[in-house]
């Protein structure tokens, strides 16, 4: 892999920037995660406590590179969270790592996770250097299945009851991507 950053950088594009986790975020966090229909596809339930942003956050500050590049997706103009974006589980060997996004109900349906997904794409095929993304993807999510195909992401498997949230297991889409499949416009 190319030279690995030490320390997360800022990426901007047109309307969206990728920075640092922050304590102040907390309250647009625990917004985002006591949402029922935000959790439904992650693997823990709806948040019912402030406190749980707070401790998340803590947690997360504290990760970073090289095997972690998880950003807060903010407004440009404004700085204002609206959600996450996320490189995780890199293994420099195999030159592969994770996608994760998530983003708040009131700022979708307007490109904005696609502009950030494409952000962290092209970091870490250029800058990071990897090979290979993978995106374990709930096939309830419509959105983002279409998101992950328009990118063009590849559906490798179904894993059947891989998560359990709520008291409910759910499948997972794979979806891979190969840098030379990448389509960086569209």
């Amino acid at each position: 892999m190319a030279d690995i950053p030490q320390s997360l950088p800022v990426l901007e594009s047109e309307r969206i920037r990728l920075r640092p986790l922050r304590m102040d975020d907390a309250p647009d966090v625990y917004e985002m995660y006591s949402d029922p229909e935000i959790t439904r596809y992650w693997s823990f339930s709806a948040w019912t406590q402030p406190a749980q942003a707070e401790a998340w956050l803590a947690e997360r500050i504290g990760w970073g590179p090289p095997s972690v590049y998880g950003w807060a997706l903010a407004d440009r103009e404004s700085d204002r969270f609206l959600g996450t974006t996320a490189l995780f589980s890199l293994s420099g060997p195999l030159h592969r790592a994770e996608l994760g996004y998530s983003l708040m109900p009131t700022h979708q349906g307007r490109g904005l996770a696609t502009e950030a997904v494409r952000t962290a794409l092209d970091f870490g095929f250029d800058t990071l250097g990897l090979e290979r993304m993978e995106a374990d993807v709930d096939p309830r999510n419509e959105a983002s299945c279409r998101l992950a195909e328009r990118l063009g992401f590849q559906r490798e498997g179904l894993l059947r009851n891989r998560w359990r949230v709520g008291g409910e297991f759910a499948d997972s889409i794979l979806y891979g991507l190969l840098r030379n499949e990448y389509r960086r416009h569209g």
